[in-house]
């Protein structure tokens, strides 16, 4: 186990951000945090990088707990390493910078230009040694910081949003180097995003994360909604457009719920449907990720659907389809 968080939360002025009951990350793994922007990613990972303290509960890393009021935080800060969303470089040249780690640490000038070249060669910035590092384009400044966090020799790089404001080639480049980073050198990487498909098609592992909480179904599908009692006991979510869900919650009234892509049943025609949350629908978007096919059908609202590709490959799919789609009520979470 690489890191496990228990009863964790961080307030900032009365505002809780993280409110994480218990979270376990493994090691050696490619794992990424998602959610949308002010889920607490960024938060999560300034604490994981020991630069933030939680406000209360327990960080364990490598099976020893944390305490961030000793000086034995120096002793952790050089297993792990945090690239920033926007990284600043010093005003000189791209060599520089990635030697800096090296040179604060004693290594000889043959040692550092040895493991600089090595490393630029990594990001594929070898031709760049020379550049002024202000003059980069935002995304060989991303691909020069993760060069200078590979200097510090760490277990761990932690980057956020790693490919945000940056062109499709450079997005390519840097998700080559965090497969190759962590495929040839053994780091773990944790990254954030908010984009679902980059994370299905890099990380082993996905976290998601809304408003400070590990949320049990992927973002995209939350709504709001406002619940109501029908006679028969029974509860109903009216969603936008007259949807209507059944659901099995205490709350009443306006709440906001998820619905578990991966729990989502899709068919082609009404008699494979169960009678109970089952709607109509258009098939307007297919997406290849890894082992599962991402569906995205319209039924008065966009809902996305994860099928296993060999379950995928029986449905004969076509894209403008009619199916029908099955919302279970376990798959249904309740905010």
């Amino acid at each position: 186990m690489l890191y496990e968080l228990r009863n964790l939360k961080k307030i900032y002025d009365g505002r809780t951000v993280l409110d994480l009951e218990q979270l376990s990350l493994d090691r050696g793994k490619i794992t990424s945090l998602l959610g949308p922007n002010g889920a607490g990613k960024t938060t999560l990972l300034e604490i994981m990088a020991f630069l933030s303290g939680p406000s209360s509960g327990e960080v364990w890393f490598e099976q020893e707990k944390v305490n961030f009021t000793t000086g034995k935080l120096m002793h952790l800060r050089r297993k792990v390493v945090l690239v920033e969303q926007q990284s600043i470089l010093f005003t000189t040249r791209v060599w520089k910078n990635v030697a800096f780690p090296l040179r604060i640490r004693g290594a000889s000038k043959a040692k550092r230009e040895r493991i600089v070249e090595e490393l630029l060669d990594l990001v594929g910035m070898g031709a760049f040694g020379h550049a002024r590092a202000h003059k980069l384009s935002g995304g060989e400044t991303q691909r020069v910081a993760i060069a200078r966090a590979l200097a510090c020799f760490p277990e761990v790089v932690l980057l956020d949003e790693p490919t945000a404001n940056v062109d499709v080639e450079n997005q390519i480049a840097i998700e080559r180097i965090m497969q190759e980073i962590n495929q040839k050198k053994g780091i773990s990487v944790i990254f954030t995003t908010h984009n679902m498909i980059q994370a299905s098609r890099l990380a082993d592992e996905t976290v998601f994360l809304y408003e400070g909480k590990v949320a049990r179904s992927i973002y995209e599908n939350i709504f709001s909604g406002h619940i109501e009692t029908e006679r028969n006991g029974c509860k109903q979510c009216i969603l936008q457009y007259g949807l209507k869900l059944g659901v099995d919650s205490p709350k009443s009234g306006p709440v906001r719920i998820s619905i578990d892509p991966s729990a989502v049943k899709i068919s082609q025609s009404r008699a494979n449907a169960s009678a109970e949350n089952t709607f109509k629908g258009k098939l307007i978007q297919l997406t290849d990720e890894q082992s599962r096919v991402r569906a995205l059908v319209d039924v008065g609202i966009p809902l996305s659907v994860l099928i296993p590709k060999e379950v995928f490959g029986d449905l004969g799919l076509e894209m403008g389809a009619e199916v029908w789609l099955t919302c279970p009520v376990e798959s249904i979470e309740v905010f």
